[in-house]
C-alpha cells in the first residue's frame, strides 16, 4: 500500500481522539446554519507533502472570499470515518484507485467525489539528470559498482518500498547488483541533496507528487515493465450533501487542477517554510502563480 510511503506525525490514538472532537462539533447537521455559519467549512487533511499544499492553499484562498476554514492533522482512517459520520467537511487527498481502495469501498457511497485535480500519483525509480546514459531502470543492470550496489529506498514498511524489492528489482534482474537501503524518507533525501551537490552517481525510490523534483535536478526511470504500477489520481471528497450546502467552493474544486510542475513548486515552497508557516508559504506561492489560481478562484 502506498498510504504508508511517508512516516506518520501522530499516533493513531491521537488522531482517533481529534476525529471524534471533530465528530462532537459537527453534531446537529447544516441545515440550520446561516450567514456566518453557513460559511464556515472543516477541511481535514493527512500528513502527506501534496495535501498539507494543497489543504493550506485552499485555506487562504477561501478565507480570502470570507470563510472561516479549520484545517485539522487526522490519520487516514478517520478522515474517512468522520467524513461518513458529516465530519469533517472535505478532503482533498484521496489516492484512488487503488491506495485508498479499502476505505472507498467502506465510505464512498456515503461521501461525494468532487473530482480529480491531480492524476500522476506515480511510484518511481530516480537518478539526478546529469546521468545522462541513465534513463530506464534497465540501465542500471551491470552498473551497480557505480552506484555503490546501493538504490537508496525509504522506510521498510513503506508500498514502495515493497513494490521496488518485490517487483522492480526481480523484473529488472538487479538482485545480484544492488541491495535496497531503506531508513527513512528524511534518511533519503539527505543522501539525495549530498549526492546533487557534488554531482555524484545515486539512485532513488521516489514518488509523484513530491517536492524533491523542484528542489532537486531529477529524473525517472522509464520502466519498460511497468514494475512500479500504474498511475493514480487524487480526489477531493466531501461529507454527504456538500455541494450543496458549498455550491461556490464545489465550484472551485471543480475548477481545480495542478500540473506536477506545479504542485511540486507549492509543495517546495510550503516544505521550504518554518513550522507553523504553511499558510503564509502558500499565499506566497498563490500570490506568485496568479495565472493558475486564477483557473479556479477566479482571483
Amino acid at each position: 500500500m502506498l498510504s504508508s510511503r511517508r512516516p506518520r506525525r501522530f499516533t493513531a490514538i491521537l488522531a482517533a481522539l481529534a476525529a471524534l472532537v471533530l465528530l462532537a462539533a459537527g453534531c446537529g447537521g447544516r441545515e440550520a446554519q446561516t450567514g456566518q455559519e453557513a460559511k464556515a467549512i472543516n477541511i481535514g487533511y493527512i500528513a502527506w507533502d501534496e495535501d498539507i499544499a494543497v489543504t493550506y492553499l485552499f485555506k487562504e484562498l477561501l478565507e480570502r472570499k470570507g470563510y472561516t476554514v479549520n484545517a485539522t492533522e487526522l490519520e487516514v482512517g478517520p478522515i474517512y470515518a468522520g467524513l461518513a459520520q458529516g465530519n469533517p467537511d472535505l478532503f482533498l487527498d484521496a489516492w484512488l484507485p487503488q491506495t485508498h481502495a479499502d476505505y472507498w469501498a467502506q465510505y464512498g457511497p456515503q461521501l461525494e467525489d468532487l473530482g480529480v485535480w491531480y492524476d500522476q500519483g506515480t511510484l518511481n525509480i530516480a537518478v539526478p539528470k546529469y546521468l545522462l546514459d541513465v534513463n530506464s531502470i534497465e540501465d542500471l543492470k551491470g552498473r551497480g559498482a557505480e552506484f555503490g550496489g546501493v538504490i537508496t529506498g525509504i522506510d521498510p514498511g513503506a508500498g514502495l518500498t515493497r513494490t521496488t524489492r518485490d517487483s522492480a528489482i526481480p523484473a529488472y534482474d538487479l538482485g545480484g547488483e544492488y541491495t535496497l537501503q531503506t531508513s527513512s524518507t528524511t534518511a533519503m533525501l539527505a543522501a539525495l541533496e549530498r549526492a546533487t551537490k557534488d554531482q555524484k552517481p545515486i539512485v532513488v525510490t521516489l514518488w509523484h507528487p513530491h517536492w524533491a523534483y523542484a528542489r532537486y535536478p531529477l529524473k525517472d526511470l522509464q520502466d519498460p515493465k511497468g514494475a512500479m504500477g500504474q498511475a493514480e489520481q487524487l480526489h477531493a471528497v466531501g461529507r454527504a450533501g456538500f455541494s450543496q450546502d458549498f455550491p461556490e467552493v464545489t465550484e472551485m474544486i471543480k475548477k481545480f487542477r495542478l500540473t506536477d510542475e506545479q504542485l511540486a513548486s507549492l509543495e517546495n515552497e510550503i516544505n521550504s517554510a518554518q513550522k507553523g508557516q504553511e499558510q503564509q508559504a502558500a499565499k506566497k506561492w498563490a500570490d506568485a502563480h496568479p495565472e493558475v489560481i486564477g483557473t479556479f478562484a477566479g482571483q
